[in-house]
C-alpha cells in the first residue's frame, strides 16, 4: 500500500489517542467519517496498523528497574535459537528483545519490580538457558525518550 499524506495523518493521530473517535479523526485529516473508517481499515488490513493499545508508566505500575541487557550466545543452532527465543518470548520482564549485530546477538529491555527481582530473573531464567553464554547489564538511570509512535 503507498501512503499518502492523509495516511499519515491518520497514522499520528492515531498513536497519539487511539481511542480518538472516527468523527473527530475524519476532522483532523480532512475528510469524511466513511472515508477515513475506510482509510483506517485499508491502514489494518495492509498490516501498517499493527495494534492498538495503552502506554503505560512502568514506575506507576511498580516496575521501577529498568535495564538493556546485551546477551551472548555459545550456541547458534536452528534448536538452540529457537529454543532461546521461545524462552525469551515467554517472560513478561522482557517487554523488548532484538537480534543485533556487533558484539552480542541480542539486546533486551527488561523491566523488574526492583533489583532482586531483576536478580531473580537472571538466575532462575536467563543464566539458565543452554545457549546464553553471557549476559551483559546496563542499568538505566534515567529515561530521556520514549515514544511508541513512528514520526511522519
Amino acid at each position: 500500500m503507498k501512503m499518502d499524506h492523509r495516511d499519515h495523518i491518520l497514522l499520528k493521530h492515531l498513536q497519539a489517542d487511539s481511542r480518538i473517535s472516527n468523527a473527530d479523526l475524519a476532522d483532523e485529516a480532512g475528510m469524511s467519517p466513511s472515508a477515513c473508517w475506510r482509510r483506517v481499515k485499508a491502514l489494518e488490513e495492509a498490516g501498517i496498523i499493527d495494534r492498538y493499545g495503552a502506554v503505560v508508566n512502568p514506575t506507576a505500575a511498580g516496575l521501577t528497574f529498568q535495564a538493556i541487557v546485551h546477551v551472548q550466545l555459545a550456541r547458534h543452532s536452528e534448536d538452540e535459537l529457537n529454543a532461546f527465543i521461545q524462552a525469551v518470548s515467554t517472560r513478561r520482564e522482557v517487554v523488548e528483545c532484538y537480534a543485533t549485530t556487533g558484539q552480542s546477538d541480542y539486546q533486551m529491555r527488561v523491566l523488574c519490580r526492583d533489583l532482586d527481582a531483576y536478580n531473580a530473573f537472571l538466575e532462575t531464567f536467563l543464566f539458565r538457558l543452554s545457549a546464553v553464554a553471557s549476559v551483559q547489564t546496563n542499568v538505566v538511570l534515567r529515561e530521556i525518550k520514549r515514544n511508541t509512535g513512528i514520526g511522519f
